[in-house]
């Protein structure tokens, strides 16, 4: 009898280290199927110029063909293994040590492209030298992309797509979801202002100036705030800034942004269109209402950045919502 009570736990103890094992085992089978889920995927989604891409597998050599969507991928978790130098000189972006220069984003070098065996890349469907690239890498049967981000709405639908791919959702939620929410904040806020001021928005570089209208997202955050462009109404305006019709507009607000050096692009508007003796005599400029906008939230585009950008136009415009 003795014996026999002792081979009972005995062999209790065998059956529940034999279960033991096997939750082990599944464990560890379910953590693998996990690994193996997250590097293989079938991800199916149109670019913008209306193209099908397919993804088998989750990229690791990612390339972004400009400082902008190099940030995008980047705020959506994923690496950079090559972008273009404007990453740097414009954006000042913090990208690892790693991370190769491939040319610039007018000039991409497909032979430094290459050399980084890329997985996927991402180009611009507005840049004539990446869609130059498109047959050569589609014979060569690299994933490719082409993104066109005007305004805030194509960033976030872009955002949505990097992060799918990437796997973290939660960046979407962050650097996409409550940038929409700042942004649908602002404008509420001045959904009770009656004011209509109307604005001249500038785009000054070395060489003169151009006014710029709906083609610019900046004049679309404007629109937003419910200001009314003057060069929309004008013609002449966006041709050549047309000091008549400037005058006879005399806008509440003048805005400017600067592309390339900024110091030389601000001296090109003093030897230009300032020194017309009217510019001093109009509203905007007498009442202090002709402003230089940052580029990092006006120039280029603003990304994770965009409510900033709504925020900081509504503050000049509404400066009684906004204290």
């Amino acid at each position: 009898m003795l014996k026999k009570n002792i081979q009972i736990p005995l062999l209790i103890l065998i059956l529940l280290t034999a279960m033991v094992a096997v939750s082990c085992s599944n464990s560890q089978a379910s953590s693998d199927e996990t690994k193996v889920s997250a590097e293989n995927m079938n991800y199916t989604f149109e670019d913008s110029l209306g193209n099908e891409v397919v993804l088998k597998e989750k990229p690791r050599n990612v390339i972004a063909l400009s400082g902008s969507y190099a940030e995008t991928w980047l705020l959506a978790g994923g690496n950079i293994a090559g972008t273009t130098d404007d990453s740097i000189s414009e954006r000042n972006i913090k990208l690892s040590e790693t991370t190769k220069i491939v040319g610039t984003i007018k000039e991409p070098n497909l032979e430094e492209i290459l050399s980084l065996s890329p997985d996927f890349i991402i180009l611009s469907s507005d840049i004539e030298s990446h869609l130059e690239l498109k047959e050569t890498l589609t014979k060569a049967n690299i994933p490719h992309a082409y993104f066109k981000v005007e305004q805030f709405e194509d960033y976030l639908k872009m955002l949505d797509i990097c992060t799918d791919i990437t796997g973290n959702k939660d960046l979407y939620e962050k650097n996409g979801l409550e940038v929409q929410n700042e942004i649908e904040t602002v404008k509420s806020d001045i959904i009770s202002s009656t004011s209509n001021p109307s604005v001249l928005f500038i785009r000054a570089f070395s060489g003169g100036a151009k006014a710029k209208d709906d083609d610019n997202f900046a004049c679309r955050i404007l629109d937003d705030l419910g200001t009314t462009n003057i060069a929309s109404k004008h013609q002449s305006i966006l041709e050549e800034l047309s000091m008549e019709e400037i005058i006879e507009e005399d806008p509440d607000y003048i805005f400017v942004t600067t592309m390339g050096n900024t110091e030389k692009a601000i001296e090109a508007m003093k030897s230009g269109i300032e020194k017309n003796p009217a510019w001093s005599n109009l509203s905007a400029v007498k009442n202090g209402r002709y402003i230089v906008l940052p580029k990092e939230l006006f120039h280029y585009k603003p990304n994770a950045k965009w409510g900033e950008s709504y925020e900081y136009l509504a503050k000049i415009i509404y400066p009684e919502i906004f204290k």
